[in-house]
């Protein structure tokens, strides 16, 4: 009877009633869990809903004084921050052994991995915002780029989009933008435009430059102040070369649009005052030794 009662001492328990208590505390841990569960889906829910009004807020006072790419990127930025910091609140009511701190410390290390592998997007978004920041164009504007010109159609907050002028979509990464120079032919209002002429040697220089002004200034489009100019440059083969310079709204369209106006004028007001624009005049030397070779080929 004593080795009974001591081996039935040393029996194993049974598996049942280890699967019935691991069970029964994890149901524990979970009922206990659930009021932190719904206090964290109440922090989340009122989290985007404040997210909701920054981003309206922002976006309505930022739209007032900067452009509409500025504050639909920004208002985005701080709809984002408030859910990172709804979903970190939640995190911290769910798991309270979980520190603000070291959560913190963990989006670090992940960021700096995540920076490692996503390199040129990031700089894209940082060159983005930089670019939303400093303004140096805006949409609208028409500009040249990396070989590339057209009109700003839109800035996100990766890439810049143009309309070139022959009605092609182009997209460029906001980092090329940003570290490259643009050429905003818009940003200052009337654009200048000049035009190279070439007068007979004989011609009347200061009779000429009345003709062709007053021929500029009856074209549309061409504004009075600044007024066309008329500078002398140089001499060609038969010509005495002269820069028509004049101004019209800097738009691409209509700086083509007045320039061929223009051209049209300057050439009937010419013609009309019987002013010549000779071709380039090209004279032959024709010496003994190359009249024999043509004798010899006949």
């Amino acid at each position: 009877m004593l080795w009974q009662t001591q081996n039935e001492d040393v029996l194993p328990n049974d598996p049942t009633d280890e699967v019935k208590e691991t069970a029964r505390d994890i149901l524990e841990s979970i009922l206990e869990t659930l009021p932190l569960i719904g206090i964290a889906i109440v922090v989340l829910v009122v989290s985007y809903l404040i997210a909701r009004g920054v981003r309206s807020l922002l976006r309505s006072r930022l739209s007032q004084d900067r452009s509409e790419s500025f504050a639909r990127v920004f208002s985005k930025l701080g709809f984002a921050a408030v859910i990172a910091l709804g979903v970190l609140t939640a995190v911290t009511v769910v798991f309270p052994s979980v520190k603000p701190g070291d959560l913190i410390a963990g989006l670090g290390v992940f960021s700096i991995a995540i920076g490692f592998a996503f390199q040129d997007i990031l700089s894209n978004l940082l060159a983005g915002i930089l670019i939303l920041l400093r303004q140096p164009f805006e949409i609208g504007d028409q500009i040249e780029v990396e070989g590339q010109a057209g009109t700003v159609e839109d800035i996100t907050i990766r890439e810049t989009q143009l309309r070139t002028f022959g009605g092609e979509k182009i997209v460029i990464p906001n980092a090329e933008v940003y570290q490259s120079v643009v050429r905003v032919q818009t940003a200052y209002g009337p654009k200048r435009t000049v035009l190279e002429v070439g007068l007979d040697d004989h011609e009347d220089q200061d009779n000429a430059t009345d003709v062709v002004l007053e021929a500029v200034r009856s074209v549309d489009g061409v504004k009075s102040d600044p007024e066309p100019q008329v500078f002398f440059t140089g001499f060609g083969d038969s010509t005495t070369n002269f820069d028509l310079r004049y101004w019209t709204d800097p738009e691409q369209a209509t700086v083509r649009s007045v320039q061929d106006r223009v051209v049209r004028a300057v050439s009937r007001a010419l013609k009309d005052a019987g002013i010549d624009m000779p071709s380039p005049i090209r004279e032959l030397d024709a010496r003994p030794s190359l009249a024999e070779t043509f004798a010899g080929q006949s």
